[in-house]
């Protein structure tokens, strides 16, 4: 197999580092100047648990395009990029890709793997999630919380997830993806909050108010499912309808209760803060704006998801827990 990382960003490089250093054939297309520290430096990929390898510049390809990569009929595109820019990645996919080539989608949002599959019809696409949160700084790449791989079954992926599980990359193959997808959305509620927060992950969470926004538009976000019929997968200790009340809790209980949900690095923030440090587009209309269409779709409305849309659409902001709830009328 030959491993192509489309969209060499945090997700990607830790994904592909963990394959290469494990002596896999690995490309990683990105943008350049993402690229260049590692195509000068090598690769350091670590993880909270006490993995630490460095993958030699000479042990990974380096492409700014997926033409420039040129799959061959070996080659499984593993698709990080973020979700708005899924439409252009499927453009690259039909062009550069032979037909039934496997594309993993390995993206935030519910939709992403429909979307490329619209744009790429000829190519094998498979929806998958990430768990977990990963910091790229420079040439090193750094996983800081837990969790495994969720993968759509798939005879293609019946054949990948023993090699991921053999690099270290624990891979589950779910029986139904898209619950997971929505599991994981709903996690994903909080990048937004703690993109506005301004404060590591760890330190947001730790804040009632911040938890409670995070709450609120958790339950926003059941109700909406609820209505719609989807059961999100349970993918922490605890199931989702227990999120928003264990989120409410006073702090010096949250504590004692969520000690798993804590156990993140220090300094880890979410790719969302990282996108509106960089001025970047965010992801927010992947996930808060998933849940206002979903809404949409079946004759209700998500306000405060809607709401958050909009803070992260405009100027940057930086807001405090109680002036986050007051802006969003919590």
């Amino acid at each position: 197999m030959h491993f192509i990382v489309f969209g060499a960003g945090a997700i990607g490089c830790y994904v592909g580092g963990r394959l290469a250093a494990h002596g896999h054939s690995v490309t990683l297309v990105g943008r350049a100047h993402t690229l260049q520290p590692i195509a000068a430096q090598g690769l350091r990929v670590t993880d909270l648990d006490g993995f630490d390898r460095t993958v030699p510049a000479t042990g990974l390809r380096i492409a700014t395009s997926l033409a420039e990569a040129a799959p061959g009929a070996d080659s499984i595109v593993l698709l990080c990029v973020k979700s708005g820019a899924t439409e252009s990645a499927a453009r690259e996919l039909a062009a550069a890709c032979a037909p039934g080539t496997p594309v993993v989608s390995l993206q935030n949002g519910v939709d992403n793997a429909a979307r490329i599959a619209a744009g790429a019809p000829a190519q094998h696409v498979l929806a998958g999630m990430v768990p977990y949160n990963v910091v790229l700084r420079g040439a090193h790449v750094h996983r800081a919380t837990a969790g495994h791989l969720q993968l759509q079954r798939d005879a293609a992926t019946e054949r990948l997830a023993p090699v991921l599980e053999a690099v270290g990359l624990t891979t589950v193959l779910p029986p139904d993806i898209r619950a997971v997808q929505w599991g994981k959305l709903l996690l994903n509620l909080n990048n937004p909050v703690n993109a506005l927060s301004d404060l590591p992950l760890r330190q947001e969470l730790l804040d009632r108010d911040y938890r409670r926004v995070l709450a609120a538009l958790q339950s926003e976000a059941l109700a909406v499912m609820a209505r719609a019929g989807i059961q999100p997968a349970r993918l922490t200790a605890l199931a989702p309808a227990l999120l928003p009340p264990v989120l409410r809790l006073p702090d010096w209980l949250f504590k004692r209760v969520a000690q798993r949900m804590l156990q993140i690095d220090a300094t880890a923030r979410s790719s969302m803060w990282d996108d509106l440090e960089a001025g970047r587009v965010t992801e927010v209309d992947a996930l808060c704006g998933a849940v206002v269409r979903l809404a949409a779709q079946h004759g209700t409305v998500a306000p405060l998801n809607a709401r958050m849309c909009e803070l992260l659409s405009g100027p940057r902001l930086r807001l405090g827990g109680k002036e986050m709830r007051r802006t969003l009328g919590i």
